[in-house]
């Protein structure tokens, strides 16, 4: 299996998808990452899988997308820092999903919501989808801010600090707004924050991720 950091780096957003299914120890692996990043979160995510209708329609078709019938739904209980949380495990599951051979694509808007593939508990929401299969191809690199746009420093900046930032300028983010600002704000504390846009603070998630692979093994706390 491929190192996180090889995945990162591998795995773009795709929109059209084969008629490959999810099955035997993929489809299995991916499920038991599914089940430990809820527990670990607390959050209710859900794979669905052979589940053409949600992407069936003129929403999918507003998206661009082809062929999904496979996808994992982001459900927590409503509370402060729910998106947060959806971002960084979500991430934690899609870059898994780029390890096992599959291809994934954030989904927020252009898809419909059909009640019978996945549950929606009392007090719970739908945060958004991520969309999972066999790619028709491996994606396209995007555009990216520099780190200068995005990252500060108070103090001498550190090599994982850079590092961090480096691989959180990989991170998807919705319209690849890259609306985030990572400040060191001491030798060992990096203040991360959201800026305004659709879907930051599930971006912010992900970044997070992003940046804690990057640091590797660096001892820091976030502020």
């Amino acid at each position: 299996m491929m190192e996180l950091t090889q995945a990162i780096r591998e795995r773009h957003s795709v929109r059209s998808y084969t008629d490959r299914r999810i099955e035997g120890p993929v489809r299995d692996k991916l499920q038991l990452m599914t089940d430990q990043c809820s527990r670990e979160s607390g959050l209710h995510i859900q794979l669905v899988l052979d589940e053409p209708q949600a992407f069936g329609g003129r929403m999918g078709g507003y998206g661009h997308f082809r062929n999904v019938r496979n996808y994992i739904a982001l459900v927590g209980k409503k509370r402060k820092g729910l998106e947060e949380d959806c971002g960084y495990y979500g991430e934690k599951i899609v870059l898994y999903a780029q390890q096992l051979g599959l291809n994934t694509c954030w989904v927020g808007l252009t898809f419909s919501k059909i009640p019978s593939a996945f549950e929606v508990g009392p007090g719970e929401k739908l945060v958004l989808v991520i969309a999972v299969g066999y790619g028709e191809d491996q994606g396209t690199p995007r555009r990216s801010k520099k780190s200068q746009e995005v990252a500060h420093s108070r103090v001498q900046t550190p090599g994982w600090f850079r590092s961090g930032v480096e691989y959180a300028l990989l991170a998807p983010t919705a319209m690849n707004q890259q609306k985030f600002t990572l400040t060191l704000t001491d030798p060992h504390t990096v203040k991360a924050r959201a800026g305004i846009g659709f879907f930051s603070k599930v971006d912010l998630g992900i970044v997070k991720y992003h940046f804690e692979i990057g640091a590797g093994d660096a001892c820091f706390d976030w502020e």
